[in-house]
């Protein structure tokens, strides 16, 4: 808190401490009661003068005429009249109040008293409602103060300071995006602007960081499939290789070859799926190309030369060419993994006017002879590593068709596992541009 404010709270209550010990130190005063020996006879000559009429009454109530109050009684104490019905009517009580005994004689005898009320009670009772009013209105300007100095508290102090604290949990949970709001009316001011100051450069750190790592799995993705072609080819010309062979020593050498080949290209996939098991990094470009340029992907693809059957329709496509080699590639692999059989390709049109996307579309079925996966397991299939129950004991994490099928969303088609009746056939749906 602001050290002016602390002295003015503290200036103000001293005084307000200081006003009251003086009230209470003054108390009630000194008595204002004094006694005007003139009027006091004035009233007795009265009595006196009137005394066969007074005589005549009982407690009558009257109103007085000089300046103070009082209690006519007879000898017997019988009260004749009376200024104020709460004042002494006897002798006794009288003495206890301190009030004024006078006595009224008439040719020569008393014939009655006067009691002259004494005030001093009356004062201080109205003096200490006095001070009891002065008392509460203080109570009731500490009241007031202490109030605002809450009010004070709360608006610069406690809700600026939660205001804080949550925006600390928000950044500790890595919301860097909500903005701290600004405020330099109360005393954390000056550290609202330095906090979003922080929350913007670790938003941009992050950014950075995670621009570094999209880059380096996009990277290793293109490195991955520039590498997987000359591997396939290396593996095809050892096997011809392998077959040419005049000698065993030659054929050995080239079935090493083509082990080696094999287990480049699986370190090379388990490389790429754990790059790029976050698929959101992945980036595809549509762009038109034939279908002409399917067949040389597939043949690219093909190195053990399991695809027999090849028919391709005339078209021109919109898609990734890139990705979509890469989606080829891994069903094709797929094929060789799970099944080993010769793969048919044949090609459709079809038109779809349904959610999953609306105008024509170019489908390449892709199946083989291995007899499929269970029917309830098909969809599971295109899932983050999910594998069909009969791909035993085969290497594999389960992420090539998921892979492939987020691909082909990407690029504006889809892709869709069946039963044949024979084996496993993937349906791609291919735009047409």
């Amino acid at each position: 808190m602001k050290k002016r404010y602390f002295y003015i709270y503290t200036v103000i209550f001293i005084l307000v401490s200081a006003f009251i010990c003086i009230m209470v130190a003054n108390g009630r005063g000194e008595s204002g009661f004094t006694l005007d020996a003139t009027k006091v006879n004035r009233r007795l000559a009265a009595l006196e003068s009137e005394w066969d009429i007074v005589s005549q009454k009982r407690g009558e109530l009257i109103s007085p005429e000089d300046g103070f109050d009082y209690t006519v009684i007879g000898n017997d104490g019988t009260v004749y009249m009376m200024t104020r019905s709460d004042m002494a009517q006897s002798v006794s009580s009288a003495t206890t109040h301190y009030d004024v005994i006078r006595n009224i004689r008439k040719d020569g005898e008393t014939v009655g008293i006067l009691l002259i009320h004494n005030p001093v009670e009356d004062e201080i009772r109205a003096d200490d409602a006095k001070a009891a009013l002065t008392i509460a209105g203080l109570l009731l300007i500490a009241l007031m103060l202490i109030s605002a100095y809450q009010l004070y508290m709360d608006r610069n102090v406690i809700r600026p300071f939660s205001k804080m604290k949550s925006f600390a949990g928000r950044i500790a949970s890595g919301n860097l995006d909500t903005p701290l709001e600004m405020d330099r009316g109360h005393i954390f001011g000056e550290f609202t602007e330095a906090f979003d100051i922080m929350r913007e450069e670790l938003k941009a750190s992050r950014e950075r960081e995670e621009a570094a790592i999209r880059s380096r799995k996009e990277l290793v993705a293109e490195l991955s499939h520039d590498i997987k072609t000359p591997v396939a080819s290396i593996k095809a010309m050892a096997d011809v290789m392998e077959l040419s062979a005049d000698t065993d020593s030659e054929k050995e050498t080239a079935r090493s070859i083509s082990g080696k080949a094999d287990q480049i290209d699986r370190l090379i996939s388990d490389l790429f799926h754990a790059t790029m098991e976050e698929l959101e990094q992945l980036k595809v470009n549509n762009e038109e190309f034939s279908s002409e340029d399917l067949r040389k992907m597939i043949r690219e693809a093909d190195h053990l030369h399991k695809v027999n059957g090849l028919h391709i329709e005339d078209a021109v496509l919109a898609g990734d060419e890139l990705r979509m080699s890469q989606v080829i590639t891994n069903i094709i692999y797929n094929s060789y993994k799970y099944a080993g059989t010769d793969i048919n390709i044949n090609t459709r049109f079809e038109k779809r006017d349904a959610d999953e996307g609306t105008g024509e579309y170019y489908v390449l079925e892709i199946s083989d002879l291995g007899g499929g996966v269970p029917e309830g397991e098909l969809e599971l299939i295109t899932e983050k590593f999910k594998r069909g129950s009969n791909a035993g004991n085969r290497e594999g994490s389960g992420l090539g068709l998921y892979i492939s099928k987020y691909l082909m969303e990407k690029m504006g088609g889809g892709l869709a596992c069946s039963n044949d009746g024979k084996g496993l056939k993937v349906a791609l749906r291919i735009r047409i541009a």
